[in-house]
């Protein structure tokens, strides 16, 4: 089975690449070898491979800065979904998309599950809706795969090369003052058990909208301190609650439900406070 990865060198397409490679044969995509928001490179790439699978993490994924691009934003993850899909049908591919949970407004209060209907708040959300929509109205073969508050061993290009647990482990070592919202609830999750879910999705053939997450839900404060408490290190750490005026507006629950996997007997993302511990120990601060 041939699998091609774009964003390959992202967070999440990095890890995805390493996992997979271990029982298929797989063909990294970066942005420099393709442009996903370019149909003409979407044809041209892809139609030179015929994947079996194709994993899509390529996105315009920095929050902040796609309010400022908003064109582009809808361009890379919501109107170039739709050539994406129709090539993918085209070539006979199973196309598997990476989404979000802010497509959802947060008001339900308690754990959103895949047949929950979205209601985004912001511009990021709303062309990732975008993209699924465009997916599910032209893919004959796909999987609509959201994840939540990803951090990975490999660096978050979108973020400056530091996921939120590497921000706050750089603060605190900085003897900065740190505060951090807790009023925004998100099920963190590392992309290392998200590959590994992404193995099994792949192997079942699963369609349809898909969450994957790890188990559990904290906020983003709780979860600066498990980082500081699991890691020993000392940290100026204080909530805070969420500036209307400043911040951009995010769902204030966005915790997901793994219930089609679950469903299928297939679930096999761990609590996440074990996926943090995990991370932490690979990264030599257990």
């Amino acid at each position: 089975m041939k699998i091609v990865v774009t964003g390959a060198n992202g967070q999440l397409g990095s890890v995805l690449v390493r996992e997979l490679s271990d029982g298929f044969e797989v063909i990294p995509l970066t942005h420099e070898d393709i442009e996903i928001g370019d149909p003409e490179s979407q044809r041209t790439v892809l139609s030179g491979i015929k994947p079996d699978v194709l994993i899509n993490t390529a996105a315009f994924h920095n929050v902040p800065k796609c309010e400022e691009e908003r064109d582009t934003a809808y361009r890379v993850n919501g109107y170039a979904l739709k050539e994406l899909a129709m090539l993918c049908n085209e070539l006979g591919t199973y196309l598997i998309h990476i989404s979000t949970d802010y497509v959802f407004d947060g008001s339900k209060g308690k754990p959103y599950v895949e047949t929950d209907t979205p209601n985004p708040l912001n511009t990021y959300g709303i062309s990732k809706l975008v993209g699924e929509i465009y997916i599910k109205n032209y893919s004959e073969d796909y999987a609509i795969v959201r994840v939540s508050g990803l951090y990975g061993l490999n660096p978050c290009r979108a973020k400056g090369g530091r996921n939120f647990v590497e921000t706050m482990i750089y603060l605190a070592e900085q003897g900065k003052d740190i505060k951090v919202v807790d009023d925004q609830f998100i099920t963190p999750t590392f992309t290392l058990d998200v590959a590994r879910q992404m193995k099994i999705i792949v192997k079942n053939h699963i369609q349809g909208i898909i969450h994957c997450t790890n188990e559990g839900e904290t906020n983003w404060y709780e979860f600066a301190r498990a980082i500081f408490r699991l890691s020993g290190i000392n940290a100026n750490l204080s909530p805070r609650k969420s500036d209307p005026v400043v911040d951009i507006k995010r769902p204030f629950y966005s915790v997901l439900e793994n219930k089609v996997l679950k469903n299928a007997g297939v679930n096999v993302m761990k609590p996440w406070q074990e996926a943090l511990k995990e991370y932490l120990s690979k990264r030599g601060l257990l």
